[in-house]
């Protein structure tokens, strides 16, 4: 989608210095925001629960912020022909600080009982506006991770960063997870909600604070460099399929992904901590395998990754259906769901890096951001709506939900992924290459290319 040629600049050693340190700073700014997001995001679906919302409420909240996040990034992809990439990131940080204060009123508001009705709807608006801000300045740190990185580089980086802060992370979610429990067992859960969320502001101002310190390498956005959102639609190239791809497999994903949450908690009857470890066995997993998903996409591309991503995505949903203890629910749906976001972060991000040239990174991001934000949009009202309700008698509502999402998720990756060419040359696959749309056609192929795969790291 646009222009990919870039006028090749040689280096100073003063440059490629400050990169080398930029990046490093980046991964302890991505593990303080790790942190925030472990101490406060994480926990934004059951604290809708904890000030009297309900399904509904959660399928509107996630369908609200993913159509403001994409309208954000428009603003923040304008406002980078005036500012800095570097001011733009550190302004949204700002904000978002700011917003966990009335966030965190609202927990006091349920408990002396001022406007419960309203109280859901006063969230739902709060954090929308959170990420409205957070998307304006994710493009702009988007544009300036890619001019940071270098092209055969940045699968092992990205992966290296993920791995370090998801860690990190993980650790906090299971600790803020106790803290959470044990509010709740002395019966102070909003207080508990409380206390996390002010470390989430803590955080994210140290993560602010560390971005000041990265180096941001100048960008000179030339004339001619605007399309419309209409064009990018219309325009609909090998990045163009990628887009829409990556729009309906949202769509098809929302339909079911902010319910597991509500299923383990009112249906299942898990305690925060049982919730929590079930949840964070998709985020280790997810750790485990970004290294190999980033060397993965460095050696053999990204169209490749996106199909170990389709199938997985599949499969979690279906798991879902059958499994009800703890233990199976992180062996199996916790593994299939960790493997298919590290292929699907890693996939998404080095795709658009190879397509997309650094003057329409920013703009394309933000239109791509649009089209999945609709998806989201249709996906999580859907399945709220559904759960909420549907009347029907042969299963659970939200066990017919998670049905739903999986057949969706198979007929997209089926009819979009074949279409899909790969933006650079990579190296051949041996034995798997022939059978990522024939999965069954040699097993024990492939099971030998995965053994020299891991062998070959």
């Amino acid at each position: 989608m646009g222009d990919k040629k870039e006028v090749v600049i040689r280096e100073s050693s003063y440059v490629i210095h400050s990169k080398e340190k930029a990046l490093k700073r980046s991964i302890t700014e991505g593990s303080a925001q790790e942190v925030s997001n472990s101490t406060g995001s994480s926990f934004i679906t059951p604290f809708v629960l904890a000030i009297g919302g309900n399904s509904f409420h959660i399928g509107l909240l996630s369908a609200i912020s993913a159509l403001v996040s994409p309208i954000g990034q428009i603003f923040g992809s304008k406002a980078m022909e005036k500012h800095s990439r570097k001011k733009i990131t550190i302004n949204s940080r700002g904000w978002q600080i700011l917003l966990w204060v009335p966030i965190i009123a609202l927990s006091f508001f349920y408990t002396f009982g001022i406007a419960p009705l309203f109280l859901p709807y006063a969230l739902i608006v709060f954090y929308s506006l959170f990420v409205f801000i957070q998307g304006k300045g994710h493009v702009a740190w988007f544009s300036w991770m890619g001019d940071l990185v270098s092209v055969n580089e940045r699968g092992k980086y990205f992966a290296k960063r993920n791995r370090v802060s998801g860690s990190i992370g993980l650790i906090t979610f299971i600790i803020a997870a106790f803290v959470l429990d044990y509010f709740k067992t002395q019966g102070y859960v909003l207080i508990g909600f409380s206390v996390l969320f002010f470390f989430s502001l803590i955080f994210r101002e140290m993560s602010r604070r560390i971005s000041l310190r990265i180096f941001n390498p100048e960008l000179r956005i030339k004339k001619g460099y605007y399309f419309s959102f209409k064009e990018f639609v219309r325009r609909y190239d090998n990045f163009g399929k990628f887009a829409f791809f990556h729009a309906v497999f949202n769509l098809s994903i929302m339909v079911a992904s902010p319910f597991f949450a509500v299923y383990m908690l009112e249906d299942l009857n898990f305690n925060y901590v049982t919730f929590t470890v079930v949840t964070l066995s998709s985020t280790f997993f997810y750790l485990v395998f970004s290294p190999l998903a980033g060397k993965f996409s460095d050696r053999y591309g990204n169209v490749k990754l996106l199909y170990i991503a389709g199938v997985m995505f599949f499969l979690t949903p279906i798991f879902w259906l059958f499994l009800k203890e703890p233990i199976a629910l992180i062996l199996l749906p916790g593994l299939s769901s960790g493997i298919a976001n590290a292929a699907l972060v890693i996939g998404v991000t080095n795709f658009t890096y190879d397509s997309v040239s650094s003057q329409k990174r920013g703009l394309v991001v933000a239109y791509m951001s649009i089209l999945a934000g609709i998806g989201v949009f249709i996906g999580s009202l859907l399945g709220g709506f559904m759960i909420q309700y549907l009347n029907i008698d042969f299963m659970k509502p939200i066990l017919f939900v998670f049905l739903i999402s999986a057949i969706l998720r198979g007929l997209v990756a089926l009819f979009y992924l074949p279409q899909l060419k790969e933006e650079r040359k990579t190296e051949r696959m041996d034995g798997l290459h022939l059978n990522l749309l024939h999965p069954f056609r040699t097993i024990g192929s492939d099971i030998i290319w995965f053994k020299n795969f891991l062998h070959s790291k």
